[in-house]
């Protein structure tokens, strides 16, 4: 059983979108209410963080070494050595109560990234989004109230999704040549009980591990969906995985705990790993070079 141990005791909000930077060797993730991205080098230990106007639902690796950043309405563009921010996008047509949430950098080299309704109870009018490094904003499926989940197959050829509150997990066929979708098909529908799908990562075999935060768990499943291993996590709130050589980091969330919950589990929010269950697929670059 692989066993988890903290990281960084950051107690972010809502700790996210943990991402691999091999060319630096860093262990890259967002706090998305603090607007901020924080970087952890897994040599030396060395932390650095950014901060940004609005909130940072997610980023990917850009082959210039930038980061593609979702902001609240718009995508932007990050050099994390310069700390200069250019803006790439103009605003997605979402709700005012909407803001935009998990992103991944798809094998097309597009940002795909999608939207969650903030108000409680969440209504399904997000929607999921492909950005390419031209500025152009495409709506690729909608009806979601929180867009989640994205991750793709090691050969490209099939893009996963989830949503969280309706608590399936979802996929298609996949060109990644030009980013077309087809076969549109629901491989999983799960409970709190099961842990509803969070964010997402992949394996080299094509197995989609998906962390259940109203269950305190990490899921893996095949690709028609079947679970094949639960790994219990420490703390209730994770809310995303990622592969980083010989361990599988987390990252969770403190947001919306109760004082009980917390004095139980000070480290909620914090960055935790254990030895990776798997090896990771490799996660693609945006393709703004």
């Amino acid at each position: 059983m692989s066993t988890f141990e903290l990281v960084w005791d950051c107690r972010s909000g809502v700790s996210e979108c943990p991402t691999w930077d091999p060319a630096t060797r860093r262990l890259l993730f967002c706090d998305i209410p603090a607007k901020r991205i924080h970087a952890l080098s897994v040599d030396s230990g060395a932390r650095e963080a950014w901060d940004f106007p609005e909130v940072v639902g997610s980023f990917g690796l850009c082959e210039s070494g930038r980061l593609v950043v979702a902001q609240r309405h718009h995508v932007v563009l990050f050099d994390p050595k310069t700390g200069t921010t250019t803006g790439l996008t103009g605003k997605i047509n979402e709700p005012a109560t909407n803001r935009l949430n998990d992103g991944k950098v798809g094998p097309d080299g597009a940002f795909w990234v999608g939207s969650m309704d903030e108000n409680s109870p969440r209504q399904p009018i997000g929607a999921l989004y492909r950005v390419t490094a031209d500025g152009k904003i495409e709506k690729r499926s909608e009806g979601y109230a929180v867009s989640n989940g994205l991750a793709w197959s090691p050969d490209g050829r099939i893009m996963y999704h989830s949503d969280s509150t309706s608590a399936i997990v979802e996929a298609w066929d996949f060109d990644p040549a030009t980013g077309a979708t087809s076969n549109h098909r629901q491989i999983a529908k799960l409970t709190n009980e099961d842990g509803r799908p969070d964010g997402a990562a992949m394996d080299v075999d094509g197995n989609y591990w998906s962390a259940g935060p109203s269950a305190g768990c990490i899921n893996c499943f095949s690709p028609a969906g079947q679970l094949l291993r639960k790994l219990p996590f420490p703390v209730p709130g994770p809310t995303m995985p990622c592969f980083a050589e010989d361990y599988m980091y987390v990252t969770s969330l403190r947001e919306g705990k109760s004082a009980t919950v917390l004095a139980e589990h000070p480290t909620l929010g914090g960055l935790f790993r254990c030895q990776a269950p798997a090896k990771g697929a490799p996660v693609a670059l945006f393709k703004d070079a």
